[in-house]
């Protein structure tokens, strides 16, 4: 990646086209919603250009990019929770729940509580070590290890085979 002239960091235009794919898919998974988590990234990305300055020189600026992504999602749901509660209150219909991938096993990642769906998105999809994604979630190392050993316990129950039945 190049330098910018300006500041000594790294070049946000470089930075983002290498960044931008991961970041936005593990968010994605994040959110359980496709829209929602791109929504969310492009609000981190944008944030990380204004301040580019002091990002660039982090030791992980995509860490960073994530750590606001997350915040932002929870704060987003936080506002979908209050607008769900208004609209039930005036007896309307209740939006429908976030559309999920259509493969099997990111239909089983997105039945994850949110914490557990975060985990393994910032672990399997980002590929972040646990250290990396406890800074971002803001959680124990120890946590993230048992919270993804639970998330694998839980998709391994969901995507087990069915056993055939034989009636004799």
């Amino acid at each position: 990646m190049t330098r910018d002239r300006g500041g000594g960091g790294l070049d946000f235009a470089d930075w983002y086209c290498g960044a931008y794919p991961t970041v936005c898919r593990a968010l994605r998974l994040a959110a359980g919603d496709v829209g929602l988590g791109e929504e969310v990234a492009a609000e981190a990305f944008a944030r990380a250009l204004v301040d580019w300055r002091k990002v660039s020189r982090l030791a992980s600026p995509a860490g960073w990019v994530y750590g606001v992504g997350l915040n932002e999602l929870r704060h987003t749901r936080r506002r979908l929770v209050l607008e769900q509660r208004y609209v039930a209150r005036q007896r309307a219909e209740n939006a429908d729940p976030p559309s999920a991938p259509d493969d099997q096993l990111w239909r089983a990642v997105a039945r994850l509580a949110p914490r557990a769906r975060t985990a393994v998105a910032l672990r399997y999809v980002a590929d972040l070590p646990e250290a990396e994604i406890a800074e971002i979630m803001g959680v124990a190392r120890g946590t993230v290890a048992a919270t993804l050993s639970s998330a694998r316990k839980q998709l391994a129950l969901q995507l087990a085979p069915v056993p055939e039945r034989t009636d004799r």
